[in-house]
């Protein structure tokens, strides 16, 4: 027997039967919707006080019978044409329990998503009495969006059968006349769905925005722990399906990781896309990502996160072992894809080790020339870029958006007492940060873990710094950065209107501006203060004929004096701590006895 739909708790096996009979009801070629057809929808309706549910291909077959609620049914996209932007070939013939004949929102939202041939609603009253039938069909697309006609209700022995079946063969001209195609280019409607905080769903819309999606909904359920098989609880998930519709929603997007059983489960339900904070945080790396190594980094924790998302663990994979059907040459799909995946990684493992030998190499290079490294860190968003630019000149990409750079860049800047820093801009952090993208950065991130001193910057006009500080530090002190000296600095202060002052939200911190230039001249006199403080004065006598040893000492550190004397250049210098034992290893005997 055909198997029927939706909510069938509580209904009799007896009317489950007569239910399935309506697959075989039969259609004329000319003909939208038998009148027995609405008349049996409209008896089961009125007995189980629930919307009911047909699809039905042009060629007049039933393909699905579902049982909703009192109130509404779910929608399902059994769409006949691959083609996504013309018409599905299927049309919708429902019932509305209460009397009313009229489509609601959801029913046009639900017409336009799926791309339906029609939609039909059939009023029907508290003794089983059909009150009307209404009908809608698309018509030409404006801004890549299908316009809506909908005709009169009509009573059920007037139902135009011959001219609605027409206006089908019509809208489906309609819908491809009036194609925009430049509305294929339009962003992806999302939904948001959060049981955390307000303020960490505001994020995730900032997020979802960056990424290029358009937030059409947003909906907070607070809950002490998120549900096992639907995150949400299956009646909210039920209702997000019906709201999804009405926003015309493409896909959802949860401010948590989903397990994958979570992902599948409600995708069945909800009937769009769903993704989770993760994903959302992967994809902006993916656009985002310029360098060789910023896309293999992706590219492999991508691959890790979604290898521990494939169904079928546990019990499932330990029957592949053995067994009738399980030996020879054949390997399940899913191992396959496991396999695939495995062999991926330990090649973007390999493309990333050779890069990280060069970036060693790199740094070799600049210990030993003793270029002190100073590190801009803080959450994403807060002007990093914008200051490496304000101090540097760099022209680095820099645009309001989570994470708008990702890639480090550093650059050489020149101390206005003498000397030199290297200052490098890294990734932005964030709440619920991917471990498997810090763990795939973690050459990226070395560079604040290896730093000489940190520069954290912080939003100076953003109710939410102090939460993002804390953020920051907790990264910090995952990636084992949390040693030493840093300077905290307030950003955006051009922000702050005019007779106010930034709030005192960190005592210290320096106040800048990195648009307009405000404060950082201040921040290069604190940054040279702090390197200082690593320095160590010596004062070498230096043979003529060891001319070089000169040269050295100007790579390596600040010359402060210099004399000559009879025998040599009495040279007076700072270097850095490392540098300093590095000279009195290699000319300890020119060191002056007093500045041993």
């Amino acid at each position: 027997m055909p198997e029927v739909h939706g909510n069938t708790t509580g209904v009799r096996d007896s009317q489950l039967a007569e239910l399935a009979a309506l697959y075989d009801c039969p259609f004329e070629w000319n003909e939208f919707a038998p009148r027995e057809l609405l008349t049996e929808l409209a008896r089961h309706s009125c007995a189980l006080n629930r919307e009911i549910a047909v699809y039905v291909s042009r060629d007049g077959d039933v393909l699905d019978v579902i049982v909703g609620v009192d109130d509404s049914v779910p929608l399902l996209d059994l769409r006949l044409r691959r083609n996504s932007r013309r018409l599905s070939c299927v049309r919708c013939i429902h019932t509305h329990p209460g009397g009313n004949a009229r489509l609601s929102d959801v029913d046009i939202a639900a017409l336009r998503s799926l791309m339906l041939d029609s939609i039909c609603a059939v009023g029907v009253d508290g003794n089983g009495r059909i009150t009307g039938v209404s009908a809608a069909f698309l018509t030409e697309k404006e801004k890549g969006v299908p316009g809506v006609e909908w005709t009169d209700v009509f009573p059920l022995n007037r139902v135009p059968q011959e001219k609605w079946m027409e206006e089908i063969l019509l809208s489906d001209k309609r819908v491809l006349e009036g194609e925009d195609l430049a509305g294929q280019d339009a962003p992806e409607r999302a939904v948001l769905v959060g049981i955390d905080t307000e303020k960490s769903l505001d994020e995730l819309a900032a997020l979802a925005e960056s990424a290029g999606a358009q937030v059409v909904g947003r909906f907070f359920q607070k809950r002490p722990k998120p549900d096992t098989a639907t995150f949400v609880g299956s009646g909210k998930a039920q209702r997000l399906q019906l709201d999804a519709q009405a926003l015309e929603a493409d896909l959802v997007i949860f401010d948590d990781e989903l397990t994958g059983a979570q992902t599948r489960n409600l995708e069945e339900i909800i009937g769009v896309k769903v993704i989770d904070r993760t994903t959302l945080i992967l994809d902006i790396f993916a656009q985002r990502a310029q360098s060789g190594e910023g896309k293999l980094q992706v590219q492999l924790a991508q691959l890790k996160y979604r290898s521990g998302r494939l169904m079928g663990q546990g019990l499932i994979l330990s029957r592949l072992g053995g067994g009738i059907g399980t030996r020879g040459p054949g390997e399940s799909k899913l191992e396959m894809d496991r396999r695939r995946i495995r062999e991926q990684m330990t090649a973007l493992k390999r493309e990333l080790d050779a890069l990280q030998k060069q970036r060693q190499l790199r740094r070799k290079s600049r210990e030993k020339n003793a270029i002190p490294i100073v590190a801009l860190v803080g959450y994403t968003n807060t002007g990093k870029s914008t200051l490496l630019n304000a101090v540097t000149g760099a022209g680095v990409y820099a645009e309001n958006k989570l994470f708008a750079t990702l890639d480090a860049v550093s650059r050489r800047v020149e101390l206005p007492d003498g000397g030199e820093f290297l200052l490098v801009d890294t990734v932005g952090f964030i709440s619920k940060l991917p471990h498997d993208l810090v763990e795939a950065f973690h050459s990226t991130l070395e560079e604040a873990a290896l730093s000489d001193l940190l520069v954290i910057v912080s939003d100076g006009v953003s109710p939410d710094t102090p939460d993002q500080h804390r953020v920051v530090e907790e990264v910090l002190a995952q990636i084992g950065a949390d040693t030493q000296p840093r300077i905290d600095v307030l950003n955006k202060c051009d922000l702050v209107p005019e007779g106010e002052e930034i709030l005192p939200i960190m005592p210290g911190a320096l106040h800048i501006s990195a648009k307009t230039g405000a404060g950082v001249d201040a921040l290069l006199s604190a940054i040279a203060k702090e390197l200082r403080k690593a320095e160590q004065k010596l004062t070498l006598l230096v043979p003529f004929s060891q001319y070089g040893v000169i040269n050295e000492l100007r790579q390596k550190g600040r010359v402060l004096e210099e004399a000559y004397e009879e025998t040599g250049s009495r040279i007076t210098v700072m270097l850095p701590g490392d540098a300093a034992g590095q000279i009195a290893a290699k000319y300890g005997e020119m060191i002056l006895p007093d500045r041993r």
